[in-house]
């Protein structure tokens, strides 16, 4: 009987696509993909809630009962994280494809070059890791190497986003006239949006003269998997695209924070184009930008109030001030994209209206990032860590130096 079970889910037969056709698919085909994708994200969602609760519980009592202990355990913790992350990542990436291409929303044009981009990102990040362990100038020859690929690999995805713009497939797929879209509306706020997060990114980032190494890489690469990852984990999903989520932009904003927001818009800007396979409404090349690379490049800027000396002792106002401040850019840009790409979808509304309503929902998803953060960033134990690669004396060094010199005058 489990055998016949079984095979009913495994088995396949001809069945007809719509047009008087048939195709070979599955008896039943959603318990791979629509199904399994809906019922995986709640197992991952309490999965991750409780993996979360039990690693703060475990931290706490190693914190006050093994105190020497608690960097190791820190580092298990992290890495325990990361391979979660990774694991919910290849489970629900693979499941987003099977359904993508079972529903017919799979075009080839579009898809490959963004997975070929995607591709490059992870094969990338681990040709720069494994070269590190070699010497500085394999290092150095990997990361140009790497760079130059997705260069490449952006431009072909941009290239065949203007072929598919062009042949009208864009407009009909996503239920849009191509006469509605405005090229030049498109095309200039991307370009003023970029400008504006690059001179912010070297502004705000002046200090900060490090360059990539293996750490920050490292830390790149586990951040953007995290966030991606969590990102699956859905509490309200838009029916055009966006979703208010379980803090995912979380681990970019804190790796902004450690390293610095000209790396944060890099890492940022890789993430977008991931979250272009995970949700890819994709219409218009300038539109990709805006919705993709762009608008996660700004969430890149949260860590800019890090160096400010006002907020030295209150980190926790510092994050939640540049979260606000790069959520507000993120927001203009899908609010761009909404009113020059998808106007049609307003209706006999304003389109700036219905576009500033209905992205509205990145304040609800900031806002849950933003409670979580400051509870984080709360953590005496969590600041003295972040601040070792933003080169600032911890709040609690600060607070407790003076006790210390205090205490030695009393022994002299």
């Amino acid at each position: 009987m489990f055998l016949n079970l079984l095979s009913a889910f495994v088995g396949t037969t001809e069945l007809p696509d719509g047009e008087g056709g048939t195709y070979t698919g599955y008896i039943y085909d959603d318990v791979w993909t629509s199904f399994a994708k809906d019922a995986l994200a709640n197992v991952f969602l309490w999965l991750i809630v409780a993996a979360a609760v039990i690693v703060i519980a475990v931290g706490i009592f190693v914190r006050f009962k093994k105190a020497d202990f608690f960097r190791t355990y820190v580092k298990y913790a992290i890495t325990f994280a990361a391979g979660l992350a990774v694991t919910v990542l290849v489970t629900m990436l693979s499941l987003e494809f099977f359904d993508m291409s079972e529903n017919g929303y799979v075009f080839d044009l579009v898809l490959c070059p963004t997975v070929a981009a995607a591709a490059v990102i992870v094969l990338g990040l681990a040709a720069c890791y494994v070269c590190s362990l070699y010497s500085k100038k394999a290092f150095k020859i990997s990361l140009i190497a790497s760079v130059s690929a997705l260069v490449a690999a952006i431009v072909a995805l941009f290239v065949c986003l203007c072929v598919y713009f062009a042949s009208g497939d864009a407009a009909d797929n996503n239920g849009v006239s191509q006469g509605s879209v405005s090229d030049l509306g498109l095309y200039l706020s991307a370009a003023a949006l970029i400008v504006v997060i690059i001179a912010l990114a070297f502004i705000l980032g002046r200090k900060d003269k490090k360059g990539f190494d293996t750490r920050t890489i490292s830390y790149a690469a586990v951040c953007i998997a995290m966030s991606f990852a969590l990102s699956y984990i859905k509490m309200w999903e838009m029916p055009q695209g966006g979703s208010i989520t379980l803090a995912s932009l979380l681990p970019l904003m804190i790796f902004s924070y450690m390293f610095g927001v000209k790396k944060g818009v890099f890492a940022g800007m890789i993430y977008g184009i991931l979250q272009a396979i995970q949700d890819p409404w994709l219409i218009h090349p300038a539109q990709f930008l805006l919705d993709y690379p762009v608008a996660f490049a700004a969430i890149g800027l949260a860590g800019m109030f890090r160096n400010v000396k006002a907020f030295e002792t209150k980190p926790q106002i510092a994050f939640a001030l540049g979260g606000i401040v790069a959520s507000v850019l993120r927001f203009l840009s899908h609010i761009l994209s909404g009113v020059f790409a998808f106007s049609e979808y307003a209706g006999d509304q304003n389109p700036w209206i219905y576009s500033m309503g209905y992205n509205s929902f990145v304040f609800i998803d900031i806002a849950i990032v933003i409670v979580v953060g400051v509870i984080v960033f709360s953590s005496k134990s969590f600041m003295t860590y972040v601040n070792k690669y933003n080169g600032q004396k911890s709040a609690v060094a600060a607070q407790e130096q003076p006790a210390d010199v205090e205490a030695e005058a009393e022994q002299k």
